[in-house]
């Protein structure tokens, strides 16, 4: 099953007799947009969403307390399954997750569900703004009857810090940052630049293309393929707190390629002043 959607073949499946049900997970990385105020993806979705869609907040139900795990460690399951069941998500469901565009929110939403053993789910190729259908303001949904989802969480998706300093030895580890966050020129939110020794570069901007969509399969696969990723070589990827780094997951699944998350990622990595930081374009 491919685990992307576009805007017309959504359409279609919300006209058919088992419609997906629809996550939006609006969300920025920046706490403030262009006129200072915070971002408020609440708000965003009250304001208009696909018709059916329930809204998730990433902060709160896809993480738990920002800390030494890293700014958006595993939530809580307790927490994660409720939120699923309470937008309608059941095990034999369909579900499409959307956000405003960049795709890293829906990523993660897609990304915890597959973890946690949901068979089914695919995020919206280029977001809210890919879809030309109608929309609906928040005080005229109504909401979906109670699904029945219960998070059981796969073996071997997930990273910590070990694991991830033994497979950047023994595999490939994709650095999702910005190449400038990897060499270590400039870090605008964690305490140190750089990346974890033996990491390659591979921002996730470079997965998609002007609009926001995924490159095809074809060119994803020959992109990671320079950079040794294959079948056969285990993979993981990080980021600077494990949502961009969901996002090349997806990525990965789109061109036909495992990988895991190192879910803590850099915020993590550097939380530990003892842990190794390589700076410069050498992965080493």
């Amino acid at each position: 099953m491919n685990a992307i959607i576009s805007a017309s073949e959504l359409a279609d499946a919300l006209r058919s007799e088992r419609p997906p049900v629809l996550l939006d997970v609006r969300w920025q990385l920046s706490t403030a947009a262009a006129s200072g105020q915070p971002f408020d993806g609440r708000a965003a979705y009250a304001s208009g969403h696909i018709p059916g869609a329930v809204f998730v907040d990433l902060d709160r139900e896809l993480a738990s307390t920002p800390g030494p795990r890293g700014r958006h460690p595993l939530p809580d399951l307790d927490v994660f399954g409720a939120a699923m069941r309470r937008a309608g998500v059941s095990a034999g469901t369909p579900v499409v997750a959307y956000d405003g565009g960049i795709g890293w929110a829906a990523a993660r939403a897609w990304w915890l569900l597959r973890w946690t053993g949901h068979p089914d789910v695919r995020v919206l190729d280029g977001g809210l703004p890919a879809w030309d259908g109608p929309l609906e303001a928040e005080a005229e949904a109504s909401a979906p009857a109670e699904g029945d989802f219960v998070p059981k969480p796969a073996e071997g998706a997930v990273l910590d810090a070990d694991g991830a300093a033994a497979l950047a030895r023994s595999g490939v580890l994709l650095d999702a940052r910005a190449g400038e966050r990897y060499r270590g020129e400039v870090e605008p939110i964690d305490p140190v630049g750089g990346h974890i020794p033996g990491a390659l570069s591979a921002p996730t901007s470079d997965n998609v293309d002007a609009d926001g969509r995924f490159r095809p399969a074809a060119e994803l696969r020959a992109r990671f393929g320079e950079l040794g990723v294959t079948r056969d070589v285990p993979v993981g990827v990080y980021c600077g707190s494990g949502v961009s780094a969901a996002h090349e997951v997806l990525a990965l699944e789109v061109a036909g390629i495992p990988a895991a998350l190192y879910v803590g990622s850099w915020s993590e990595w550097t939380s530990d002043p003892a842990r190794p930081v390589a700076v410069g374009p050498d992965p080493q």
